[in-house]
């Protein structure tokens, strides 16, 4: 059934409490309730559960549900970004609506950015690879229209400081997305003043955490490997650029 059908007939969503919870409760019309002082429950749960690939797929649409209003207005074209994002996955039309609702019901939520952030972390504090792949998300999405509005990068640099990355980890997927100036060394955590055994010791870290199938065994949702399959892609043929200029 996986998570998501067990989201629907109601037997996991009461297990979350908190604004995630609340937010399931209200796209799937089931009567949860907001529970704050059960926010650190999640925190209990293996990040290899089925909860935790719940609380990836709903706190992304969260969050990209206040980004879209981070600036006070949602634009039509920040909708068809969103709306064209979750339309290029592959996933079944049920899921595809289930996000949707979910983006919507956040986006006019009281909850912050803060909040969803929060509750994520604490079912995720053991995984930074998991976290970083969230980020890179959020950012992949930011960057469809080719703008990074101030409102959206001081949204995401809250994430970023509750998820405790670091500013050089955060600048670094920023450049991947919107500068081409050392592009592929940030793709590899180094730059271009790093050896190369640094550069060498970066990639094989990289390739061992963000393996697709490693970040899966560690929370990611299925629904979000292409985009964990492509990240990957993207490290090696950074680490093959870097490699042949190199000459190592």
């Amino acid at each position: 059934m996986g998570w998501f059908g067990k989201m629907t007939f109601g037997t996991m969503g009461l297990l979350f409490g908190g604004p995630l919870g609340a937010i399931i409760g209200a796209s799937l019309g089931h009567n949860l309730i907001d529970k704050k002082a059960e926010y650190g429950q999640g925190g209990g749960v293996s990040p290899k559960s089925e909860q935790a690939q719940a609380a990836y797929f709903v706190c992304i649409f969260s969050i990209l549900g206040k980004l879209a209003k981070a600036d006070g207005v949602v634009t039509s074209d920040e909708l068809k970004v969103v709306d064209d994002f979750i339309n290029g996955m592959n996933i079944a039309e049920t899921e595809k609506h289930f996000a949707k609702q979910v983006f919507n019901e956040a986006k006019n939520s009281n909850y912050s950015v803060e909040d969803f952030a929060s509750q994520f972390y604490q079912i995720n504090r053991g995984q930074p690879a998991v976290l970083h792949s969230f980020l890179d998300v959020l950012f992949r999405v930011a960057a469809a229209d080719r703008v990074l509005h101030p409102a959206e990068e001081d949204a995401l640099k809250r994430v970023k400081n509750i998820f405790q990355i670091s500013d050089k980890q955060f600048n670094d997927i920023k450049s991947i997305y919107f500068t081409d100036v050392d592009r592929y060394y940030k793709q590899l955590s180094c730059s271009a003043g790093s050896s190369n055994d640094e550069i060498k010791k970066s990639y094989k870290k990289l390739v061992r955490d963000f393996h697709p199938d490693t970040i899966v065994s560690k929370g990611l949702p299925e629904e979000f490997t292409e985009f964990a399959a492509s990240r990957f892609r993207e490290i090696q043929e950074a680490y093959e650029k870097v490699r042949k200029e190199r000459g190592f």
